[in-house]
């Protein structure tokens, strides 16, 4: 083999490496983690759960894949600007030290033109696919969760207030894709899910307080080594989900298992923000926390089920707007 020949094949085959690198399994694994999947699933299915209620059990299939395509990818850019902005405080952080760009397996150039591309990309696909209302919803939620509260974390504990807006939003987006408009019923899915975010982010917040103290992140756990603040602000948002969560039994009059099913399991995770606000320790938040996770699915659930048992509402939708055609479809 000629001098030329090997050069050649040094050449190509260091260049297909780099190719191979930038596509194996451990690449895709970092990109994974860039969009922050656990994250991104709880969105999804909060906008298909709006979907499902605002259309009462008949949303357009297709409107909805629409939906949560446009959905995860802007997901995915926020989640990513996210890490790009507290590339530096992650690396302070045990739980987010292996992040991509906090342990720099990732540059900060690449982040930034895979979160431009995916939210560019998102916020136009819903605007073509499901037209404007859907799009200007994520694009608010985007706005929040990047530009307010990730930094909003470095100087004010209300950050969690403006991260609990981004973090129910979803909701609405399912809703409006099906052309359900903002009513009763639409109002109490977005309180559910927003309050619900204060136990749950109270029992994160104080597990890791540390931690969050290391990285310069203003959580309330971290000025509040008592936990009292902490611990009463679950309780109320836990306590205040009671009431939010029975609305619906009223206003639509759901099957009375609902009632039953929403009150017990309101109850529940009161109990738990009630045993972390008296003893203020991991123990109590590890429970907060395990009953968090249980209580959002199962009331959505639930309230899921009420379209299979009960006859089409006339408070909102009651004749959902039909799904725009897509074939023919142009931006607003």
């Amino acid at each position: 083999m000629t001098a030329w020949a090997l050069a050649y094949v040094r050449r190509h085959s260091h260049a297909w490496s780099r190719v191979r690198d930038w596509v194996s399994w451990s690449r895709l694994r970092d990109y994974a983690e860039l969009a922050k999947l656990r994250i991104a699933v709880m969105e999804l299915v909060t906008v298909a759960v709006g979907a499902w209620l605002g259309a009462w059990g008949a949303p357009s299939a297709i409107a909805l894949l629409h939906a949560l395509v446009g959905t995860a990818l802007v997901a995915t850019s926020a989640s990513a600007i996210n890490q790009w902005m507290e590339r530096f405080s992650d690396r302070h952080m045990r739980r987010t030290a292996d992040r991509p760009l906090a342990a720099g397996r990732m540059s900060g150039l690449e982040v930034g033109v895979f979160a431009a591309a995916t939210g560019l990309a998102g916020f136009v696909y819903l605007q073509l696919t499901v037209g404007p209302r859907p799009a200007l919803l994520a694009l608010l939620t985007w706005i929040l969760y990047t530009l307010v509260y990730t930094p909003l974390k470095r100087h004010s504990v209300l950050n969690t207030v403006v991260g609990a807006v981004a973090g129910a939003l979803p909701v609405l987006i399912g809703w409006t894709t099906v052309g359900g408009q903002f009513d009763l019923l639409a109002g109490t899915l977005f309180l559910i899910v927003y309050l619900w975010q204060f136990p749950h982010f109270m029992a994160i917040a104080w597990l890791y307080r540390h931690e969050y103290a290391a990285a310069g992140l203003r959580m309330l756990p971290v000025i509040d080594p008592t936990g009292r603040r902490t611990g009463a602000q679950a309780f109320l948002a836990a306590w205040a989900l009671v009431p939010v969560s029975l609305v619906p039994a009223v206003s639509l009059h759901v099957p009375a298992w609902y009632s039953v099913s929403a009150a017990l399991l309101g109850l529940i995770y009161t109990a738990a923000a009630v045993g972390f606000f008296y003893r203020a320790d991991d123990r109590s938040a590890r429970r907060l926390l395990r009953a968090s996770l249980v209580y959002l699915p199962a009331v959505l659930l639930a309230l899921s089920l009420a379209p299979l048992t009960t006859a089409p509402y006339h408070a909102g939708p009651a004749a959902p707007e039909p799904a725009p055609q897509f074939a023919s479809h142009s931006p607003q």
